[in-house]
């Protein structure tokens, strides 16, 4: 496969060329190592498409995740309590879980809430999300997840992985696809979400 298309939010490419250049020709290495025809392996059962052969979006998602984990990148989880109290979550943000606990039940709260999120990739502070899955999931990964890591301080940049609108047309409805994602970013104003990211659009 090939990176087609790129978009870089809040300079999260030009961070990425001079702070980890090696990192970032590793990611381009992995995507270039697969050979997407290899997994053009499922027969279409839907209305429009009954017969044709697809993509097949999880085998595709599996063979770059398993590029990544041979390279050392690991799955990371944040945790951390939740509170609706903005001038406490502020300054709790950035607190191990228990600290955030111990600080949040002194100042008030009875039972703060446990939670956590989980990325699959994160290598010296960049966080790597493949996603050939349903637009709900991709949304997730840059309004939530990625902030949420780069606000608690494990992560400096989110890289999301998505299919172009030419890949996406051959596999199954309702992926999400690099110029949708995209255009939700945009539209949402320069400076949201306010985590620097970078989001590669994928094909053969």
């Amino acid at each position: 496969m090939k990176i087609a298309q790129k978009y870089s939010h809040l300079n999260g490419e030009e961070y990425l060329i001079v702070h980890h250049k090696k990192l970032y020709n590793e990611i381009k290495e992995y995507i270039k190592s697969i050979n997407a025809d290899d997994f053009k392996n499922k027969e279409s059962k839907e209305k429009r498409k009954k017969g044709e052969m697809l993509y097949s979006p999880t085998e595709i998602n599996s063979a770059l995740k398993e590029k990544f984990s041979a390279g050392n990148w690991n799955e990371s989880r944040y945790q951390y309590y939740i509170t609706l109290n903005r001038e406490l979550m502020e300054k709790s943000i950035n607190l191990p879980a228990k600290e955030q606990r111990e600080f949040l039940i002194n100042h008030g709260e009875k039972n703060p809430i446990y939670s956590y999120n989980q990325t699959d990739f994160v290598k010296d502070q960049i966080a790597v999300e493949v996603q050939f899955g349903k637009y709900s999931f991709v949304a997730y990964d840059l309004f939530v997840k990625h902030m949420l890591f780069y606000s608690g301080g494990v992560i400096n940049l989110g890289i999301e992985i998505l299919p172009t609108k030419k890949m996406q047309c051959q596999m199954s409805s309702g992926i999400a696809y690099f110029e949708g994602e995209v255009y939700n970013v945009m539209r949402q104003g320069r400076n949201s979400p306010p985590v620097p990211l970078l989001i590669l659009g994928v094909e053969p």
